[in-house]
């Protein structure tokens, strides 16, 4: 027998709320297996946030808000210094009298 992480009526639920009107039964065992899967991933990370700060056992509330957030090198903007700045940039026009 296949063990449920999560209940199949809530996940169909929650893809109601986000707009769908029909689901098949395919369609929810998937987005099961899909949550199992970031589920499984925030909680690996949020433990080596808790082994990093020196808790072996104890998984807080900042540590799975940390796992869960992306990425920042893929969403960091160019830094400021970086930009083009149009004070500094030299005019190509010339106008002849």
């Amino acid at each position: 027998m296949v063990e449920r992480k999560f209940s199949l009526y809530d996940i169909e639920q929650f893809i109601r709320e986000a707009g769908a009107e029909r689901i098949t039964e395919d369609a929810v065992t998937q987005m099961e297996r899909e949550i199992g899967k970031l589920a499984e991933q925030i909680t690996n990370k949020a433990m080596s946030y808790a082994k990093h700060a020196g808790r072996k056992k104890l998984i807080r509330t900042s540590d799975i808000l940390l796992a869960g957030k992306p990425e920042q090198a893929e969403y960091q903007s160019r830094p400021a210094n970086l930009r083009p700045n149009a004070s500094t940039t030299k005019s190509t026009s010339r106008t002849e009298i």
